[in-house]
């Protein structure tokens, strides 16, 4: 499982965490689409806009490996602002390879792409 060195651990302040320490003995948790509905709490509306800036600070528009980012974070953003970079796409694997979907991300999170 690749380490993502310097991307931050958890929304500073909070206990919503953005990477896992360890990989799992029985494999990659896979990841899912989770559904956003308009009425989520605000401090989870600011995680998801926490961990959106975290990737793309660290990663920009150049695909990526899931490796330790947690999976339950993803799941917020998969399928809309974070999509499959490779094809066929593995779920469950560590290696998986993501991208921002920067289109997307611009429209869910404006402050962060400045517009």
């Amino acid at each position: 499982m690749e380490k993502h060195r310097g991307f931050p651990g958890r929304l500073p302040g909070t206990d919503f965490q953005f990477v896992i320490r360890r990989a799992h003995k029985a494999g990659a948790t896979p990841l899912v689409a989770r559904e956003r509905y308009p009425d989520r709490r605000p401090p989870d509306k600011r995680a998801d806009a926490g961990f959106m800036q975290a990737l793309w600070e660290h990663f920009g528009e150049e695909p990526f490996v899931r490796g330790n980012l947690d999976a339950g974070r993803l799941g917020w953003l998969l399928g809309r602002e974070v999509i499959a970079a490779e094809d066929p796409f593995d779920p469950a694997s560590y290696d998986a390879l993501l991208r921002i979907d920067v289109a997307v991300a611009r429209v869910s999170f404006p402050d962060i792409f400045g517009g």
